[in-house]
């Protein structure tokens, strides 16, 4: 669900800044300690030769060091080399372009489309969508693929390091059961932002971190991180009073904040909605990998069903699991208007199934068509059709990297829980849409 950004580094590099000298003083000693400390490593001679290098073997095989402080300079390590995240390439290049049911994923677009009418990047492709089908209305194929064709290009994303293999996964919109007042089996709190819960978005500091954003609390006169899973669950952070709904099963309610939104069928016969909200600021930790690290799991097996196997085999190290995982998700609560239609995503529009995905937003804009070529859950069936990136996720993170929205219910969480399959990814541009920096 992030590459972790340490919190005090960056909040160091943030809001600290040493004099010049200092720093000149500070590197200058560093320096002739580092000079000194390399001679201190390759030369290692008795007490009684301490003045100087001793002599060169018969046939050495590298540089000896000469009387210090004066030593060779090390080899400089290779440029690390590059490679465009971007590159574009004609639709023939894209497998399954030709018979993908493009038109499926029309109404998605356009979904996103009303979030990007102010943009002005987005504002002629959108316009020329509306067109093109009027309202609610879907194009035939042949015109959506002439639309997308013409008005866009296709980037395939690859790795700096020029890798266009990623991993795709999947997730769900879950149903627990559960209650407005804390009564058995209702146990477990699902919380509303806490008060404290401090929120410092990056980009007033640097226009290049606009898609980061720090957490944190107020302790006395600094700003430190806030609580973690654990330290909230033991009662640390003040969420008394923010409780939603409580719910029957702890490993359920941990799932629900990795799914980001889920439906809660109350003890009254009433159904809610719970969205993300905000969240504590931790990255995100596997508790799949915590289980195969230490054997509990095998490979395989960490997946969704497998871990709550696992839990329900070992109930009393539950808590212990789920601390691994320090990240802590706070939800709002929303109505079910339609059941047929999905929670937002981070764009704010509905999620549509199976044509929606979540992406890191660094490399893919929100909004934007992607097109996949991946394979469905433990299985080499190809799954190779166009989406619409519209949600983030702590756990996704690089260019080639998607979670996959399967819909609401247990047949969707089957799918979505045991899907781990190696993905391609093509990014759909507007012409002329400059191109994130990799």
């Amino acid at each position: 669900m992030h590459e972790p950004t340490r919190f005090r580094d960056i909040l160091s590099s943030a809001m600290m800044r040493r004099p010049a000298t200092a720093r000149a003083s500070r590197h200058a000693a560093l320096l002739l300690w580092l000079l000194l400390g390399a001679c201190a490593q390759l030369q290692k001679p008795e007490p009684a030769a301490v003045a100087q290098c001793p002599a060169p073997a018969a046939a050495p095989t590298r540089l000896q060091c000469p009387a210090c402080p004066v030593c060779p300079p090390p080899k400089p390590e290779p440029p690390l080399v590059k490679v465009p995240v971007f590159e574009a390439v004609g639709f023939d290049a894209l497998p399954g372009w030709s018979t993908d049911n493009l038109a499926a994923a029309w109404g998605a677009f356009r979904a996103s489309c009303h979030a990007l009418r102010f943009q002005a990047l987005w504002q002629s492709a959108c316009n020329e969508a509306a067109k093109l089908a009027p309202g609610t209305a879907t194009p035939e194929l042949t015109a959506v693929r002439a639309y997308f064709e013409s008005r866009f290009v296709a980037y395939r994303l690859s790795t700096p390091q020029g890798n266009t293999q990623g991993l795709a996964t999947g997730y769900y919109e879950p149903l627990l059961r559960g209650s407005r007042t804390r009564r058995a089996p209702y146990l477990h709190a699902l919380y509303a932002p806490p008060e404290d819960l401090l929120v410092i978005d990056l980009i007033s500091v640097n226009p290049d971190l606009r898609n980061m954003r720090l957490r944190g609390r107020v302790e006395g006169r600094r700003v430190v991180p806030y609580w973690s899973r654990a330290e909230i669950e033991r009662g640390m952070a003040p969420v008394a009073g923010k409780e939603l709904v409580w719910v029957d099963d702890h490993v359920e309610a941990f799932f629900l904040e990795v799914q980001g939104s889920g439906r809660i069928q109350l003890d009254s016969g009433e159904t809610l909605r719970l969205n993300y909200a905000d969240q504590n600021g931790h990255p995100y930790q596997s508790i799949g990998r915590w289980l195969l690290d230490r054997g509990e799991l095998r490979p395989g097996e960490a997946t969704m069903q497998g871990i709550k196997a696992w839990a329900l085999a070992n109930p009393t190290r539950v808590e212990e699991l789920l601390a691994q995982n320090p990240s802590y998700v706070f939800f709002r609560e929303l109505q079910v208007s339609d059941p047929s239609i999905g929670p937002p995503g981070a764009q704010g529009v509905p999620l549509t199934p199976e044509r929606s995905i979540a992406v890191d937003p660094r490399y893919t804009p929100l909004g934007a068509p992607v097109f996949l070529a991946t394979t469905y859950p433990n299985s080499e069936a190809r799954l190779e059709r166009l989406v619409i990136a519209q949600d983030t996720g702590g756990a996704i993170r690089g260019p080639v990297r998607a979670d996959y929205f399967w819909g609401f219910g247990a047949e969707a969480g089957a799918l979505a829980g045991r899907m781990r399959q190696p993905l391609r990814m093509w990014v759909l541009l507007p012409k002329g849409f400059p191109l994130p920096a990799n």
